[in-house]
């Protein structure tokens, strides 16, 4: 389910060169096809926390899978830019309903050191949706145009209702929370959480990191002396296969370590990277983004943990809140990155990259005091 919801997240990144040339738009605007999700996303989370915490968080994935195929069959017919963005923005209202509700079923359900493990196993397939919605869009707007890229997602969400409504088993332990009284002690409780609330700013940190590379990398690697089209960009992706190995292997790390020390190695694995990036060589970037993600994975885990442990009830409502953050970072970062990579090119770019994982790694360590689980 991980994989089905995030092939709709980051697939039009591989498009934008698409996008810019048939549109006629710069770098910031054409971004915001990728930032219109996410910043429905930030705004959505909190809301669908809510909803899965008064009405079961088995019920709010199957429902949003199920409604996710509108907005993505509006992608592939929109005759516009702005309808475009319509419809980008109606998939992040609902991709919330599967990614919050999903993280609190699994802190819910599964219990001991086998919790991490599976925030770990849903990470991963989040990672590969990632890839297969970057890579198979290119591919399949190389061979076609974009948008038959739009009914890939149509279907993947009809797949993933399908997966949800037989396969995922009915809830043992959710106690629902409902009533405004309710959701506003929670919310003033969760408020109130300097831990939870340095997680949020480390997630928004996190996310501006690696969409501000990958937004502004696919428009490097389409201008000279690269010239790859979207099929050959959306391969490029393929560094996002390497968190699918990173991520299950680094949960009996974070299971043992804790998230504090996972974080730390995730930002001395990622730093490096995302500096070799200044390379000039292709191959040299690939390897310099490969390391600059594969950290962001590891932290991404190491994060959902902290927002577990850092609460002891209203999960959905606070894993909302994480995500507001998380994915504000994204939408903030499509603005901002495409901005900068207009005004200073990829140099400006890593520089902006690079202290935003700084930033991410250094609130973590002076907020989370979990050295172990």
């Amino acid at each position: 389910m991980g994989t089905l919801v995030f092939l709709n997240v980051y697939a039009p990144q591989s498009l934008l060169p698409l996008l810019e040339r048939e549109f006629g738009l710069g770098a910031a605007a054409v971004g915001s096809v990728v930032g219109a999700t996410m910043l429905a996303m930030s705004v959505a989370s909190p809301l669908v926390g809510v909803l899965a915490d008064g009405i079961g968080r088995r019920r709010t994935v199957v429902g949003a899978f199920a409604l996710l195929t509108l907005p993505a069959a509006l992608a592939a017919s929109a005759p516009s830019f702005a309808l475009l963005n319509l419809a980008r923005f109606a998939q992040g209202l609902l991709i919330p309903g599967v990614m919050v509700a999903l993280n609190a079923y699994i802190a819910e359900e599964v219990t001991g050191v086998r919790r991490a493990q599976a925030l770990t196993a849903y990470v991963t397939g989040t990672v590969l949706g990632g890839f297969l919605g970057r890579f198979l869009s290119g591919l399949i707007a190389s061979r076609s145009d974009w948008h038959a890229a739009f009914w890939l997602l149509a279907a993947a969400s009809l797949l993933g209702f399908g997966l949800a409504a037989r396969g995922l088993p009915l809830e043992r332990a959710f106690r629902p929370h409902r009533g405004p009284n309710a959701v506003l002690k929670g919310l003033v409780t969760h408020l109130r959480n300097p831990t939870l609330l340095a997680t949020c700013a480390a997630g928004f940190l996190l996310l501006f990191t690696l969409v501000g590379t990958f937004n502004t990398l696919t428009l490097r690697l389409a201008a000279p002396p690269y010239g790859l089209d979207s099929g050959q960009t959306g391969s490029v992706f393929a560094v996002y296969l390497l968190g699918v190995v990173v991520t299950p292997v680094a949960g009996p790390f974070l299971a043992a370590r804790g998230p504090r020390v996972t974080l730390q190695v995730a930002a001395t694995l990622s730093v490096p990277g995302l500096l070799l990036t200044l390379a000039a060589p292709l191959p040299l970037i690939i390897v310099g983004v490969a390391a600059g993600a594969c950290g962001v994975f590891l932290a991404q885990s190491a994060a959902l943990t902290a927002v577990q442990r850092s609460v002891t009830g209203g999960r959905s409502l606070a894993g909302g809140l994480y995500h507001l953050a998380y994915y504000g970072g994204a939408a903030a970062a499509s603005v901002v990155a495409g901005h900068t990579f207009e005004g200073g090119g990829w140099f400006a770019v890593a520089r902006l990259v690079v202290a935003s994982m700084v930033l991410a790694a250094l609130t973590g360590t002076l907020t989370w005091r979990w050295d172990r689980p």
